[in-house]
C-alpha cells in the first residue's frame, strides 16, 4: 500500500506514546442537568483523548470531527494556517488514539476540504486500513457560486467514512422519502396495494433466458429484446403472469414487466454519498443557528445540526456512545443529546466553557434551534463538565504522590489489556482478562496490612490477593507494586509475574 511520507513522520506516528496520562478534574460549577449523558472536556484534545482512553477505549460507536482544513485562513479559535507537513504533525496521532476508542462496528467520519483531503485519505488508509474504507460522502455546502472565486466556486466538503472493521460496519437505512413512493402506483387496482414496474430482461447471459411469451391480447413476442435474456425462467414467468405479479401495459400487448410492490421493498434506504443541502442544510443555516444561539457569528465553519444528524443517523442507534475531539462549537454534542445518543466533546481554549458548555445548558434545557422540532426535542437529560488535571507520571516517569489508587488501577488495567476498567475496586486485584489476572499494589490499599502501605509484594499480601480469585483459576496472576519481597523461584512456583511501578507500566508515557 502507498504511504504518505514527511519531513516529521517517523516522529509523528510515535507522538501518541509519546503523550502523558492525565486526570480528569470535573468542573461541578459548569456540569449541568440530571445524569452524565455527556461529557464535555476542556484541553488539548492529545492530552484529553490519551486521558479518555483507560476509559472509553473500544466503547465509541462514531467518531465525527470537523479539524481545521489547513486553508490559510484566519480563524479567532484555532490556527488554520498550519504548514502542510505541521497539519499532518497535528492530525496523525490524533488520529492513531481516535481509532483506539472505535468499538468493533464503530466508524470515523471526519469532514475536509480539497486541500488537504486527498493526503488525510492516504494518511486513514495507513491508520485505519484501506480495506475498512467505506465511502466519501460529498456534502454539498453552498447554495449558490461563490462570485468572488478566483477559478471554481468550491461549492463541496468531503467526509471520510472508516469503520474499525468493514465487515462488522453496517449503516443504517434512511427512511424512505414521499418522492420516492410516488414512484408507486395502482393502475389495475392490484388489492396488494401499490407497485412499479421492473425490467424482466437484462444483458448478462443466462442460459433459461431465452423463450417466448404471449400477452393477454393474443400477441405473441418470441424472446426478449435483442441482444438481451429474460432474467427468470419460463416456469417462474409463467407462475408471477398467473399470481398477475406481470404488467403488459394499459393495452395488454406491451412488453412485458415485472411489478414490484410497495408493501415488499425496504422501509429504508441505502444511504447515498451525495448529500444535497436541501437535505441536510448549508454553510448559511449552520451560521444562522450559531448567530441564534450566540447572538454573533463567531465560528468561522460551523457545520448545520441537519448535517450531523444524517451521519448519526446512518452510524449509531439510541443509546450509543458519540465522540467529537474538535468540537467547535459544540454541534455534535448538541445533536447526540437531542436524538438520545451519548456523547463525549473536546475543546479546547476558553469558549469550551463560555459556548460549549452553554449551548449544551440550552439544549438540556429545551432549546429549539437546528433538529429541535424534527426529533420532537422537549429538554433533559445532563452533561459533566471536566478539565485536564495533573498527570499520573512526573517528567522522571514516577508516580505523583497524590495519584489515588482508583486513577493508577485504570492505567495499570488498560496498560495490560488494552481494555477499559468499568469499575475501580476497592482491594488489589483489579479483575481478570483472559488468562490473566491482574492486581495493583498502591497508595496504602491494603491499609497496614502490608509494609510501605500496601506497595509491596509479600507472601501474606500474595495470599490475599489469592483469596480473591476464583479456586480454579491457572493463569498467570500479573502484580503491579513498588517493590518485590519474594524469590524469583517463588514467582515462578506461583504463577506469578511482578511488573514494578512506575518502570513496568508501558502505557505510563
Amino acid at each position: 500500500m502507498p504511504l504518505l511520507n514527511w519531513l516529521t513522520r517517523d516522529e509523528d506516528l510515535r507522538a501518541a506514546d509519546r503523550v502523558p496520562y492525565r486526570l480528569l478534574d470535573e468542573v461541578p460549577s459548569l456540569s449541568h442537568g440530571v445524569g452524565d449523558q455527556g461529557l464535555l472536556v476542556q484541553g488539548d484534545n492529545l492530552d484529553a483523548l490519551k486521558a479518555l482512553l483507560p476509559f472509553y477505549a473500544g466503547q465509541v460507536k462514531c467518531i465525527y470531527i470537523d479539524p481545521p482544513y489547513n486553508t490559510r485562513s484566519a480563524f479567532e479559535h484555532y490556527d488554520d494556517s498550519l504548514e502542510h507537513a505541521k497539519w499532518l504533525a497535528m492530525m496523525v496521532p490524533r488520529l492513531m488514539l481516535l481509532r483506539e476508542f472505535l468499538s468493533e462496528d464503530g466508524s470515523i467520519w471526519v469532514s475536509i476540504d480539497d486541500n488537504e483531503g486527498h493526503y488525510l485519505k492516504v494518511v486513514m488508509d495507513e491508520v485505519f486500513g484501506r480495506r475498512n474504507f467505506i465511502t466519501n460522502v460529498v456534502w454539498r455546502k453552498n447554495y449558490s457560486p461563490k462570485s468572488s472565486a478566483r477559478h471554481f466556486s468550491e461549492d463541496h466538503d468531503h467526509i471520510f467514512v472508516f469503520s474499525k472493521s468493514a465487515d462488522k460496519f453496517v449503516p443504517n437505512l434512511m427512511p424512505r422519502t414521499e418522492k420516492q413512493d410516488k414512484a408507486y402506483r395502482n393502475p389495475d387496482n392490484d388489492p396488494r396495494g401499490r407497485w412499479k414496474t421492473s425490467d424482466l430482461s437484462a444483458r448478462n447471459f443466462y442460459s433459461e433466458g431465452k423463450y417466448p411469451v404471449v400477452s393477454p391480447s393474443g400477441k405473441r413476442t418470441e424472446g426478449p429484446p435483442k441482444g438481451r435474456y429474460w432474467t427468470i425462467s419460463e416456469e417462474h414467468f409463467k407462475k408471477l403472469d398467473a399470481d398477475n405479479q406481470i404488467w403488459w401495459g394499459v393495452k395488454g400487448d406491451a412488453i412485458p414487466q415485472r411489478k414490484r410492490f410497495l408493501t415488499e421493498v425496504k422501509q429504508g434506504v441505502v444511504p447515498q454519498t451525495i448529500w444535497p443541502y436541501e437535505e441536510v442544510g448549508h454553510t448559511q443555516a449552520a451560521k444562522k443557528e450559531i448567530v441564534a444561539l450566540f447572538g454573533e457569528d463567531i465560528f468561522g465553519t460551523p457545520k448545520p445540526e441537519r448535517l450531523i444528524q444524517r451521519i448519526l443517523h446512518v452510524a449509531t442507534n439510541p443509546g450509543d456512545l458519540v465522540l467529537d475531539s474538535f468540537l467547535g462549537s459544540g454541534t455534535t454534542a448538541a445533536v447526540a443529546h437531542k436524538m438520545d445518543r451519548r456523547w463525549i466533546g473536546v475543546e479546547m481554549g476558553e469558549h469550551a466553557r463560555t459556548h460549549c458548555a452553554l449551548r449544551l445548558q440550552k439544549v438540556i434545557e429545551g432549546e429549539q434551534g437546528g433538529i429541535s422540532e424534527d426529533v420532537k426535542w422537549q429538554g433533559g437529560g445532563g452533561f459533566r463538565f471536566c478539565q485536564l488535571g495533573q498527570a499520573v507520571f512526573d517528567e522522571e516517569g514516577s508516580i505523583d504522590p497524590e495519584i489515588r489508587f482508583a486513577d493508577l488501577a485504570r492505567h495499570v488495567w488498560f496498560s495490560e489489556t488494552r481494555h477499559p476498567l468499568q469499575d475501580a475496586p476497592e482491594s488489589p486485584l483489579l479483575g481478570v482478562h483472559g488468562d490473566r489476572a491482574v492486581a495493583l499494589l498502591h497508595n496504602g490499599i491494603l491499609k497496614d496490612r502490608s509494609p510501605g502501605g500496601g506497595n509491596v509484594l509479600t507472601r501474606p499480601v500474595l495470599r490475599l490477593i489469592r483469596e480473591e480469585l476464583a479456586p480454579d483459576f491457572e493463569g498467570d496472576l500479573i502484580v503491579y507494586g513498588a517493590a518485590c519481597r519474594l524469590s524469583e523461584e517463588t514467582l515462578k512456583t506461583e504463577g506469578v509475574v511482578f511488573r514494578q511501578t512506575p518502570y513496568d507500566i508501558s502505557a505510563r508515557v
